[in-house]
């Protein structure tokens, strides 16, 4: 006998087949969606990390490497291990290549860029391009002074550091002097650059806020220096407090030509983190008696830390020793400091993880001073002039008080050692006119 399917019969193998063929589609989905970790989350980077400042820029990518190594050990973010996607840059006609092959990839949002000549456009640029840009270490006023709302710095700025160095003046150095505030004066000492000038003019803020006269104002070309107007200017106006706003090298050379003119000031400041070590160790015993406003390094008092932030600080230092030998630098502990506000208060919050949500968040973070293991707190400024600068960034004081050696002295969260009104040795041409006073 033979048997005819009807319809729904003659189908039936077709769904049964189809049937199967959804299972095993679903099972291998499932078990391809269990197997293994989620893609990770890229991360942009512009620094310069070769020439002249791969040194201090390494140290700063580094610090905010460790950062990413410690979010990634405790299980990363939203799930993700973070992975820091890094172009070394090292000259300004470099920066749009690398900001559109970040772009390319795909990244939210670009670290960077240690040097306030490269974060100026760098800044500008990652925002032009979509991306949020994240200031680790660069101060100049105009990387976050552009009204960008996709440009953020937790680090201190030039105004920082300027009005920090005019607060210290103030408040600690004129009145050792003896001398009433209205009958003192200053000069400013300045490098003709949008770093130095951003720094000065924030000193100049605070002096006049303060009741000082600035007597006036020298500006030098820091790459080729010409240091008799200068001193010509100093030697007029007898002020009772210099402040220098330099870089390194021009600020060892203009040490250097106020010692050997014979010049006494009543206090000597640098306010633009040149008088640091490097400066120490140039001058050895005339760097005595300078005074340097600066962000927090290793040197600082570490129990103005909260317990969390000590811990943390504590971490970054093993981690630093273990990789390098030596405790962190200033920049590591800028660029770590910078990285983890992003990592771990920023990123775990974002519901999705793009640049717009990504800096909305951000505009949220309220942490107090004490909460990052340089000093800091994390509240970022609305002010169109100032948008998305950390107010509550870390800058301090310190002095050199014997050759190679230094103690932060203020403010006194921080202090590891008291303001010592020492005159500095004098210097050989110093010796040779037989000046009773040494310079300060």
């Amino acid at each position: 006998m033979k048997t005819t399917l009807g319809k729904a019969g003659r189908n039936r193998p077709i769904r049964l087949l189809l049937s199967a063929l959804s299972v095993a589609v679903t099972v291998a989905g499932c078990a391809s969606a269990s197997v293994g970790p989620p893609p990770p989350l890229r991360i942009g980077a512009i620094f310069p990390l070769s020439g002249s400042a791969a040194f201090d820029a390494g140290d700063e990518y580094r610090g905010a490497e460790i950062a990413a190594q410690m979010i990634n050990a405790a299980g990363g973010v939203q799930g993700r291990s973070i992975s820091i996607d890094v172009r070394s840059v090292n000259s300004t006609d470099q920066v749009d290549a690398a900001v559109q092959s970040l772009r390319s990839d795909g990244v939210p949002v670009v670290l960077g860029a240690y040097s306030s000549q490269l974060s100026i456009p760098t800044a500008a640029a990652v925002a032009r391009a979509g991306m949020v840009y994240w200031e680790t270490g660069a101060v100049a006023d105009q990387v976050t002074g552009q009204g960008s709302p996709l440009v953020f710095r937790v680090g201190a700025n030039g105004a920082d550091l300027g009005g920090n160095s005019g607060r210290f003046v103030v408040q600690q150095l004129v009145p050792r002097l003896g001398v009433p505030p209205a009958s003192s004066s200053a000069l400013l000492v300045t490098a003709n650059d949008a770093y130095a000038h951003s720094v000065a003019d924030g000193a100049r803020a605070a002096l006049g806020a303060g009741g000082i006269r600035v007597a006036g104002e020298a500006v030098y070309d820091p790459y080729a220096p010409d240091w008799a107007p200068v001193l010509a200017q100093i030697r007029a106006t007898h002020p009772a407090v210099l402040l220098l706003s330099s870089h390194v090298p021009d600020g060892v050379a203009f040490r250097r030509a106020f010692l050997s003119a014979g010049l006494h000031v009543g206090a000597f400041i640098g306010t633009t983190m040149a008088q640091c070590t490097d400066f120490g160790a140039a001058l050895g015993a005339d760097a005595v008696g300078v005074f340097a406003s600066d962000r927090p390094d290793y040197g600082f008092n570490e129990s103005a830390l909260s317990g969390a932030a000590r811990t943390l600080y504590q971490n970054l230092a093993d981690a630093w020793s273990k990789d390098t030998g030596r405790r962190p630098t200033e920049e590591a502990i800028s660029g770590f400091s910078a990285a983890w506000a992003l990592f771990h208060a920023v990123l775990p919050s974002a519901r999705r993880l793009s640049a717009q949500t990504i800096a909305a968040e951000a505009r949220r973070i309220d942490l107090p001073v004490g909460s990052l293991p340089n000093g800091a707190g994390v509240l970022f400024s609305s002010a169109s002039d100032q948008l998305g600068q950390n107010v509550r960034a870390a800058a301090d004081i310190w002095q050199w008080q014997a050759p190679r050696q230094y103690a932060v002295v203020w403010p006194a969260t921080y202090a590891t050692g008291q303001i010592e009104m020492v005159p500095a040795p004098a210097s050989p041409s110093q010796m040779q006119q037989s000046s009773p006073i040494g310079a300060w």
